[in-house]
């Protein structure tokens, strides 16, 4: 009987037929990393609202779905990649906190646009999780953390301590990785400020207990920015410089483990 017995390995990155002694092997890239990209907001959390030119809504929880999964599909071929949401529905921190252990992500990438009550700034940064006495940015947590708001305060700190001392320096590596080339990508061409690479206090990275950063892409309260940031080209060129920042950190850290805290 002619009969091929599959082997297929865990990483996926090879799958054997043998016949008859003989070892037909096809080879795919292997997965160097899992990869968990989180589109900001959904389903009831709308997250910031702005107009475009038609004079019609832009949602930040739309734009951070569609760029994810512009991300997802750069990143692929070379990573195991999953969203905390592939549809408009609301995800609460626990859910998502959840999806990363039940994948077994190495890496977490959460996706939001930003927004201000000064409609002139403008700009891209990037954020890890740790410490610090910036009071800009604990205005931008307190309007994300607000999201996945709990009752105990003290659980959270002590949590956030714990994780931030087993991934800061994970984490502000690859920080540096994809801010450079967003910053490469983007702040010539597209003419925008590059705000920089900032430590921040944020729940969803702490949950996720995983390496990890948090990207505001642009502001969508600046009406020439939110134009600009929404377009379906900037929104590919942005996803390039993130898969290629993930690329470059994975080419300098050959093995990351995630850390069990719970």
């Amino acid at each position: 009987m002619n009969k091929f017995w599959p082997i297929i390995f865990q990483d996926m990155s090879l799958i054997r037929f043998i016949k008859y002694g003989f070892i037909l092997i096809l080879s795919f890239k292997a997965s160097a990393l899992t990869i968990l990209l989180d589109p900001g907001h959904g389903g009831k959390e709308l997250g910031a609202v702005a107009k475009d030119e038609k004079n019609q809504n832009i949602y930040e929880k739309e734009l951070t779905l569609k760029l994810a999964k512009l991300i997802q599909k750069k990143l692929s071929p070379t990573h195991s990649v999953f969203l905390t949401r592939s549809i408009d529905r609301t995800v609460d921190l626990a859910e998502r906190a959840a999806i990363a252990d039940k994948v077994n992500a190495d890496l977490f990438i959460s996706i939001h646009f930003n927004s201000s009550e000064i409609n002139k700034y403008h700009g891209f940064e990037t954020y890890y999780l740790d410490n610090h006495d910036d009071a800009e940015v604990k205005k931008l947590e307190n309007l994300e953390n607000n999201i996945f708001a709990t009752s105990d305060e003290i659980i959270n700190k002590i949590l956030i301590d714990l994780v931030v001392n087993k991934t800061v320096t994970q984490s502000k590596k690859l920080s540096d990785k994809i801010h450079r080339r967003i910053a490469q990508y983007v702040r010539k061409p597209y003419h925008m400020k590059d705000r920089g690479i900032k430590a921040g206090l944020f729940h969803v990275l702490a949950l996720s207990k995983r390496p990890g950063v948090l990207l505001e892409v642009g502001f969508l309260s600046n009406k020439n920015e939110a134009q600009k940031i929404s377009t379906q080209q900037f929104l590919d060129t942005y996803a390039n410089s993130v898969a290629n920042g993930v690329n470059d950190f994975t080419a300098h850290n050959n093995s990351i483990a995630s850390i069990p805290l719970l």
